[in-house]
């Protein structure tokens, strides 16, 4: 039986009515993207055509998901909402606090006594206003999501970036930020510029060392990390037909790492079988009802180029395995070439860790056939030349491989299984060794490698691949090695050769877990004391934001001009900054520490204008707030890419930064700053980024005139007495401006509720 199954059936008893009216107002056939987000408007039944890429829309999610780090924040923005429950099924995941260090049993109970107090927050608050809890060690949010709650036709957003893995199960899943999802979780519409659609058409068929991993490495290595901006992916073909619902949660996971606003796959016989596997025969008999809608008209699929902004075509029996990296995670190498690249770049060869698992690739399917190889090292008396790790993505996995034996095979190479968790793919990862900053290469299924983001090593090289591909590179321990063409030597010294890895796509004795982590919620919760101590370093309750004078912002001082690639790992570092993120307050210590001042060239060392000294960019930024003075950020292009952490943006706002300049953003993070009241802008003309200089002061002459599609003009007076003045763009519309009048989002729902 499903969570919600009666919600679900409410989706798919409008779902018809609703998709033949948006077809009759769009006039032609619809892609499935296109009937998923008309059949979710907040209105109902549609009224009118959106154009993609400008109209901004207000839905109706079906649900809500929030992990541990971000959670804290929001449900710390949700208790300010005067409401008594959430009006949409919403869940929590404690999945990002648990440290990867000695194994899964040791770092689990490790975890819970260092963030107790915060499991114990988000327990209490769950149980208060009627959200499902799954307790540390229950899996990763992604993973625990496709098992438990995605379905087919649904719309949902949740707290990560990574949420996109439900389009695995043909659902538009949407990462945002904590005020997003309060707004939701409060009963109000959520915002979205209608996306504009890439569509993705997968012909031959997935074989030999070739995984779904290999088709999303191939799509970021085209579009790069913003191509997908603005835009759904939506993926289809016979290749799609072929391939396991966990390999499209693959695809569509790793869809963040192209700016995507999210990824999906039509409705087909692999979620039937998925859905079963899981304990969901309900949802698959209704959704097999409606199945028509549940993918795009026949037309759509067949001319695919008259349907869709942009059309890309990968043929699947022809693409090879990949390795993406290191430092980003749209650098595609072929393995073939990889060893001709390595040492033309001068990479290390020897690989010191593979690491398998994370939400991208932590299902039965991928351990499974990583265990295939694993299981070779003994028949073929190998040796594993690298450190392994394994980690599940939750506990029906981690049971489930352990009952059919794939543990008792990792065991037998040495591996290490850390707990059912994020680990090392977000940061929390504690690596022997890192602190001495050695240049090395690992090898990972993860979805991110940015610099320091696994181990915190600047000079680690991370590469991404399938959770097969990062087998047999740890078990040869050689970046240049190609499993398809090469061979190993043995411990008796003879070449022997890697067997293609095979796997079942769900376990033939079906899944299975003693405890998979759940925790149901009060069903009154209006006698539930949701505690936080004063003197916590956890936890703050937050204190509402200023609303925006009604007048000019002058005087501003240039806090950073951050040069190239400034992700959210630089605004607002994870890792062991993970402890703080329900603490505002101490967690601003980490803003921006990461960011490349463009003057010169270093991290955490900003100009303090009031006092001309050099220092770190949060203490300078505490200067000129407790001085009175605004700041503002300015950066290039897609600011804000990666993470869906609102804490970027909360912290520069609880410090005083007024606005963030930039060339372009990434999506979540610019919605982010407007939801904070910030005032998120670009450049109207990119040049002008290097018009600025180090000790510039800067005067918004027509802030008061703030109005949609008007630009804003800003004075930047130089140190020499000269000006230059730029002109910025932005895409707030009248209710966004209303969140900075305000002083955020939040302030407006608050106002409502005591209305």
């Amino acid at each position: 039986m499903a969570f919600d199954i009666e919600m679900i059936e409410k989706v798919y008893a409008t779902l018809g009515e609703r998709v033949e009216k948006a077809r009759e107002l769009v006039g032609r056939p619809l892609t499935l993207s296109e009937k998923i987000l008309y059949s979710h408007l907040w209105e109902g039944t549609p009224t009118q055509a959106f154009t993609r890429g400008k109209d901004y829309v207000d839905f109706a999610p079906d649900r809500v998901a929030c992990q541990d780090a971000t959670a804290q924040m929001a449900l710390l923005q949700f208790m300010h909402a005067g409401k008594s429950k959430v009006a949409v099924p919403t869940t929590v995941h404690c999945d990002h606090l648990i440290q990867a260090k000695v194994d899964a049993k040791t770092d689990l109970a490790r975890a819970k006594q260092q963030s107790n107090e915060v499991f114990d927050f988000l327990s209490s608050v769950s149980d208060k206003y009627g959200i499902g809890f799954w307790k540390p060690g229950a899996g990763i949010i992604h993973q625990v999501v496709l098992e438990n709650y995605a379905f087919p036709g649904g719309m949902m957003i949740g707290t990560d970036s990574h949420t996109v893995n439900a389009g695995g199960l043909g659902m538009l899943a949407i990462g945002v930020g904590g005020a997003d999802a309060v707004d939701v979780m409060s009963g109000m519409a959520w915002e979205l510029k209608f996306p504009k659609l890439i569509g993705i058409k997968l012909t031959g068929k997935l074989s030999g060392w070739t995984a779904p991993k290999d088709v999303i490495l191939k799509v970021a290595g085209i579009l790069t990390v913003k191509g997908g901006t603005g835009a759904i992916v939506e993926y289809f073909g016979e290749g799609a037909l072929a391939m396991s619902c966990t390999g499209k949660g693959t695809i569509c996971n790793m869809g963040a790492e192209i700016g995507a606003t999210t990824s999906t796959f039509g409705y087909d016989a692999s979620m039937d079988r998925y859905l079963r596997s899981t304990g969901r025969p309900d949802v698959a008999d209704a959704a097999n009802k409606v199945a028509q809608h549940l993918t795009a008209d026949p037309e759509v699929y067949a001319h695919p180029e008259q349907y869709f902004d942009q059309v890309i075509e990968i043929n699947l029996s022809e693409l090879e395995p990949h390795l993406n990296g290191p430092f980003t995670p749209d650098l595609a190498t072929p393995i073939s070439k990889m060893k001709e690249e390595a040492i033309k770049n001068n990479w290390p060869l020897k690989i010191e860790v593979g690491l398998i698992g994370s939400c991208t690739n932590s299902s039965y399917e991928d351990i499974a056939r990583a265990a295939s190889l694993a299981k070779q090292v003994a028949d073929k008396n190998l040796k594993t030349k690298a450190e392994f790790t394994i980690t599940p993505g939750s506990e029906t996995v981690r049971y489930t491989i352990e009952r059919d034996g794939f543990i008792d095979t990792f065991d037998k190479i040495g591996a290490t299984v850390f707990a059912n968790a994020c680990g090392p793919c977000i940061g929390m990862w504690d690596r022997e060794g890192a602190e001495k900053e050695e240049r090395n290469t690992i090898v990972h299924s993860f979805n991110r490698n940015f610099s320091k983001r696994a181990d915190g090593n600047p000079n680690t090289l991370a590469f991404v691949g399938s959770p097969e591909l990062v087998t047999a590179l740890a078990i040869a321990g050689d970046l240049g090695f190609n499993p398809l063409t090469d061979t190993l030597i043995n411990e008796d010294g003879q070449e022997v050769r890697l067997d293609e890895p095979t796997g079942n796509e769900l376990p033939p004795k079906g899944f299975d877990a003693e405890d998979p982590g759940y925790q149901a919620p009060a069903e009154d919760g209006s006698g539930v004391q949701v505690a936080v101590s004063p003197t916590s370093e956890r936890l703050q309750l937050l204190e509402p934001f200023s609303p925006w004078d009604g007048k000019n912002i002058m005087g501003a001082k240039l806090l950073i001009k951050a040069f190239g690639k400034c992700t959210t790992d630089h605004i607002s570092m994870a890792g062991p900054w993970l402890r703080f993120r329900g603490h505002l307050d101490n967690i601003s210590n980490n803003m921006l520490i990461g960011a490349v001042n463009a003057f010169n060239q270093k991290t955490n060392s900003v100009k303090n204008q009031l006092t001309g000294e050099y220092d770190a960019v949060p203490a300078v930024q505490r200067a000129y707030k407790a001085a009175g003075v605004p700041s503002i950020v300015v950066g290039d292009h897609n600011y804000g890419e990666g993470s869906s952490r609102e804490h970027a943006a909360m912290e520069p706002r609880f410090l005083g930064v007024k606005a963030v300049l930039v060339k372009s953003f990434a999506r979540i993070h610019e919605t982010n700053l407007k939801k904070q009241g910030m005032l998120a802008l670009t450049f109207a003309n990119e040049a002008d980024y290097d018009k600025i200089q180090e000790n510039d002061t800067i005067n918004f002459v027509d802030l008061v005139d703030f109005a949609p599609g008007k630009p804003l003009t800003l004075e930047f007076v130089h140190a020499d007495g000269s000006k230059d003045v730029i002109m910025a763009n932005h895409s707030y519309n009248e209710s966004q401006i209303g969140w900075f009048v305000a002083g955020s989002a939040l302030n407006l729902i608050a106002a409502a509720g005591k209305a």
